[in-house]
């Protein structure tokens, strides 16, 4: 499963975008709400299919339960098939793998470190190259086009200089990436300590039903579901008109509003699972090392709803941006490392989780602010912590985001004829 949809995520994504025309004003504006509308997808099936298939596997079938999804996924790869004839494919050149030339650049600017340009090739080295934004950046990347004599190598031979813009270009987003993780280190919290606060509290609609504590989950996707047509339909509309964008604003202020939401939506948690401790301790139930507290489960929405908005803002900006910033022959690989935000920010969590426990938990692993009683534990002061973190990662992205240079297709938009 995981290496199917490592393998799948990136690549289906990239070639969705690749539909549209990067020459075609209407088609990028296309583009922009393709990435809203993926989201969409992407967290709609699921919702739809895990509220339909729990009845199913716990009421009639596992089999039937797990039989569904593999005739959905047949007919899924099916409709793609019948589509091979009218996708719109980018022309292939000969050439080596994506990752293989980004490593090339390294290793031969590496090993050329201590070569001089001749004085010949000085204006050569900085002239000759294709207009590009980032031609002036990461210049140390430039002595991978020389020769052991200083002099520059063209063609098989060497490297050419649009082996060595990729490479810059995956450098130029690695700051952006790194302050990202804290984000990603957030995401994993509503499927674990979230749940972990909802089954301590009342959970009761009415005087006969009981809301499934694993089931508060599902209200950031219902939550995304409804926020990204209100996105796409009204405030980017907006946002063109204020601003001339095609995507209403920037991936980076996109990003970095989702990244601010995020850090709300901790304070707010930490501030609900405050009152959800005190709320036990003037009832007794700390003592009694559990129970339902009499304090309702509504509490939660704000942090749920508030992070299912951060999600629209930040996880499509993220998808937007790292698509836009490369080359094409980089596409997949840029997803690839977009997509590490959520997979390292889940390791991350686990780390934090691990550390902290054994610092603040007794000799006997009791205790802690993660003790297996909850209502004894300080999930409050994690969730501090998180937002703190995530604060940081806002304040570091804001700075890298201030000497980004990008050269997106969609910043020339009001350049290209319709």
């Amino acid at each position: 499963m995981a290496l199917g949809q490592g393998a799948y995520k990136p690549c289906i994504l990239a070639f969705g975008a690749d539909q549209f025309d990067d020459n075609h004003r209407q088609e990028l504006r296309s583009r922009s709400s393709f990435f809203n509308w993926w989201y969409f997808s992407s967290c709609a099936g699921p919702l739809a299919a895990l509220l339909v298939l729990n009845y199913i596997q716990d009421n009639i079938s596992w089999a039937i339960g797990f039989g569904i999804p593999c005739i959905s996924a047949a007919i899924a790869l099916l409709i793609f098939l019948l589509g091979t004839k009218s996708y719109r494919y980018r022309i292939k050149r000969d050439e080596k793998c994506a990752i293989s030339r980004v490593a090339q650049v390294f290793i031969k600017a590496a090993m050329n470190w201590r070569v001089i340009p001749s004085t010949s090739n000085n204006n050569e080295e900085e002239q000759d190259t294709v207009p590009h934004l980032r031609s002036q950046q990461f210049k140390f990347l430039n002595k991978a086009l020389l020769a052991p004599d200083g002099s520059v190598e063209y063609g098989e031979v060497g490297i050419i200089m649009q082996e060595v813009e990729e490479a810059k270009a995956l450098i130029n987003l690695i700051p952006l990436w790194a302050s990202s993780l804290g984000f990603g280190i957030v995401l994993s919290q509503p499927s674990t300590l979230f749940t972990k606060q909802g089954i301590t509290m009342d959970r009761s609609i009415g005087s006969s039903f009981d809301v499934p504590a694993a089931s508060l989950q599902y209200i950031i996707g219902l939550t995304i579901i409804i926020f990204i047509p209100i996105y796409d339909r009204v405030f980017v509309p907006l946002g063109r008109i204020a601003t001339g964008n095609p995507s209403g604003v920037t991936q980076l202020q996109r990003i970095g509003t989702g990244m601010l939401l995020c850090t709300v939506s901790m304070v707010i948690a930490a501030l609900v699972e405050r009152k959800r401790l005190k709320t036990a301790l003037q009832y007794g139930l700390v003592e009694l090392g559990g129970g339902e507290i009499p304090m309702s489960f509504w509490w939660l929405i704000p942090q749920y709803i508030i992070f299912g908005i951060s999600d629209v803002f930040t996880i499509i900006g993220l998808q937007e941006l790292f698509y836009e910033e490369v080359p094409c022959g980089l596409k997949t690989v840029a997803l690839s490392i977009y997509l590490s935000i959520l997979g390292i920010g889940n390791f991350l969590s686990s780390f934090l989780i691990f550390i902290i426990q054994r610092v603040t938990s007794d000799q006997g692993g009791q205790g802690g602010w993660f003790s297996d009683n909850t209502n004894g534990a300080h999930l409050d002061y994690f969730y501090w912590l998180l937002a703190g973190v995530n604060a940081a990662g806002l304040l570091a992205f804001l700075c890298f985001a201030r000497s980004f240079k990008c050269c997106s297709n969609t910043n020339r938009w009001n350049l290209v004829s319709d």
